[in-house]
């Protein structure tokens, strides 16, 4: 079934997709920073490899690169938030969140693609968020690099297609997973109190969309809504409505 690259797949829709492509009969490469957890998801799937490599640090991507000489399907599934006023967010975890939501992001499309686009075949999956089509005071950056990753993704579709070769932005809402914890974000309006769907229900979502090929998809009804909505709400309205769902409830 050939080649499939993970990144994040130390946890949350990283792992789970990861699981889904193992199912499919694919080479798993699972890639993150952290080699204890990659190496205990590895034991559990039928064809798995493990790249260590921080996609926090510029010389991340080139790492995979290096260790792996081709794909057939790239998940961009690392990524991570931020919450709080951005005057007062420590300057190097804003890079680093810039570096992994866009840079490595970007370089790993950049690796990856030529090489899908001369065999004629080829996934691409880039893991944004419905964060992407506003902005969002109190997690500025977070919701700029989502933005960057949509945009990102639906360009590059367009440029491939009929190649063969597909680009996928995944657009969830908020999901169960770690990425509340590591943002801080547990005690806003957003998170706290409500039924989330799991990251194995938004990894089956991201699947689907993926092997249809799908430039842009937002599962669930309520953020399709939403979504749609951003188009007839004017902008400062919008920004305050943002505003006040990610303030602490």
């Amino acid at each position: 079934m050939g080649t499939a690259i993970v990144t994040g797949a130390s946890s949350g829709i990283g792992s789970e997709m990861a699981r889904l492509l193992d199912a499919d009969g694919h080479d798993v490469i699972l890639v993150a920073r952290s080699r204890d957890a990659l190496e205990a998801l590895a034991r559990t799937l039928n064809n798995a490899r493990v790249v260590v490599a921080d996609l926090a640090e510029p010389r991340g991507p080139w790492l995979v690169g290096e260790a792996v000489e081709s794909a057939d399907i790239l998940v961009n599934g690392a990524g991570f938030g931020d919450v709080g006023p951005f005057a007062r967010s420590d300057a190097a975890f804003v890079g680093s969140m810039i570096q992994v939501n866009c840079s490595s992001l970007t370089q790993l499309t950049r690796i990856y693609l030529p090489g899908m686009i001369d065999r004629g075949r080829g996934r691409i999956l880039n893991v944004a968020s419905t964060a992407a089509f506003q902005a969002g005071p109190n997690m500025a950056v977070y919701f700029a690099t989502k933005a960057f990753v949509l945009s990102f993704t639906e360009a590059v579709a367009e440029e491939i297609r009929g190649s063969g070769v597909t680009a996928t932005a995944f657009c969830p809402g908020v999901f169960a997973s770690g990425f509340q914890k590591v943002a801080g974000a547990e005690n806003t309006r957003f998170v706290k109190g409500r039924k989330m769907p799991t990251s194995k229900e938004m990894a089956h979502e991201a699947m689907k969309a993926m092997r249809r090929g799908d430039a842009v998809y937002v599962p669930g009804l309520a953020n399709k809504i939403g979504v749609a909505g951003t188009r007839f709400v004017p902008r400062p309205l919008l920004r305050r409505i943002s505003s006040r769902v990610t303030q602490e409830h």
